[in-house]
């Protein structure tokens, strides 16, 4: 009788930014839940500055800290082709896991890549030139390349079928999950604390991701530029988060009206997530498609009413939990006045996240990602 070996496999974390951001999300969550996962034997290479926090992650684990080279994306991207198949070798992974779009070419055993999103293909206007190419070619190579490619959402899986004909067989979905420790309906303190942090006194409406042209923040400020000048108390609007590439934002910005309040602060300290999200009358993300939608889940765990939209993966997310609109600035200015005049409505859809975002949790994810791992390693045997 054979028995059947639980693979090993070496995780590439060297894509995680200094911000850590959605790609950071991702490994974390995702490394936490592997952390406790029996069937695996798992290795991580990840940048000098994440190797205490992942070696805190996973305890009974090898992290390795790559070249400090590679803190530079060039540099990275030329290490993954050459150095990163060499520690495959030196660890004798079965299967090497590339988290963030990119691979080797020939890494020496079975590969599997992330695609988080397929909106370089459906939203190419929305991406600067020169990255919306690279990763385009970078996806396509990874098509053609991997032994399999993990997708957060359905939606993504179906896009990459539909444009770039990839073969259905060879692709698997792994929702993410969220940290419900972390994001967790915030007690009062919690929110009264972010609201002095921002030099708040009354209600807001929260956004909270990059700034790129894909999440449609210029048409948000429109939107709610027109929900709420006349009121008598206008609810703030906080735009939180990294800085990104939207100049369009600034411009929109200029022209708030003196009676209204707009703040930008930028990151959040992580242990304020759930005082901001929690504490918002509405989180609203309008975005043109999402690979998945972390942000509404992660609000949605938080017990904040959302308003999204129903592109690509955030019906997938939000599902009957959550209220949607269209991207267009006049139609989210309907939308917010509904949600804003309806605080039944918006009591529903809080309870109602709340008890959906229960159904995402990394575990799963987890679970889905050894899968893959295993299937790849079964294929080439």
């Amino acid at each position: 009788m054979t028995i059947a070996r639980s693979p090993r496999v070496l995780v590439d974390a060297t894509s995680v930014p200094a911000d850590r951001g959605g790609v950071g999300r991702y490994l974390d969550g995702l490394l936490g839940a592997l952390a406790v996962h029996t069937d695996i034997d798992l290795s991580v290479v990840c940048q000098r500055t994440d190797q205490e926090r992942y070696s805190r992650i996973l305890p009974n684990s090898q992290v390795i800290a790559a070249p400090a080279a590679a803190a530079h994306r060039p540099a990275r991207l030329a290490w993954e082709q050459t150095g990163l198949p060499l520690l495959a070798q030196q660890v004798n992974a079965s299967v090497l896991h590339s988290p963030f779009y990119t691979c080797p070419l020939r890494a020496g055993c079975p590969v599997t890549v992330t695609v988080h999103d397929a909106t370089f293909f459906t939203e190419p206007e929305h991406y600067e030139k020169s990255r919306g190419t690279f990763f385009r070619s970078a996806i396509k190579t990874s098509l053609r390349r991997a032994e399999r490619v993990i997708v957060p959402s359905k939606a993504t899986r179906d896009e990459l079928i539909r444009l770039l004909d990839a073969d259905p067989t060879r692709i698997d979905v792994a929702y993410h999950g969220v940290d419900h420790t972390a994001f967790h309906v915030p007690s009062e303190d919690e929110k009264a604390r972010v609201r002095a942090r921002l030099g708040l006194s009354s209600s807001y409406l929260a956004f909270l991701g990059a700034k790129e042209p894909r999440k449609n923040v210029p048409n948000l400020i429109r939107g709610w530029i027109a929900a709420v000048k006349d009121r008598v108390e206008p609810p703030a609007l906080v735009i939180a988060g990294g800085q990104g590439h939207d100049d369009e934002i600034d411009r929109v910005a200029a022209e708030v009206p003196a009676n209204l309040r707009l703040l930008r602060p930028g990151y959040l300290r992580y242990a304020d997530l759930p005082g901001f999200l929690g504490g918002a009358i509405i989180c609203a993300y309008p975005s043109h498609g999402e690979g998945f939608g972390l942000p509404i889940l992660e609000a949605m765990a938080c017990g904040a009413p959302v308003l999204t939209t129903p592109r690509l993966s955030l019906p997938e997310v939000g599902g009957d939990a959550v209220a949607y609109t269209k991207p267009e600035a006049a139609q989210i200015a309907e939308d917010l006045a509904k949600l804003l005049d309806d605080p039944a409505l918006r009591a529903k859809l809080g309870a109602a996240g709340l008890a959906r975002a229960k159904e995402f949790n990394w575990a799963s994810s987890a679970e889905a990602h050894v899968a893959s791992w295993t299937r790849a390693v079964r294929h080439q045997g």
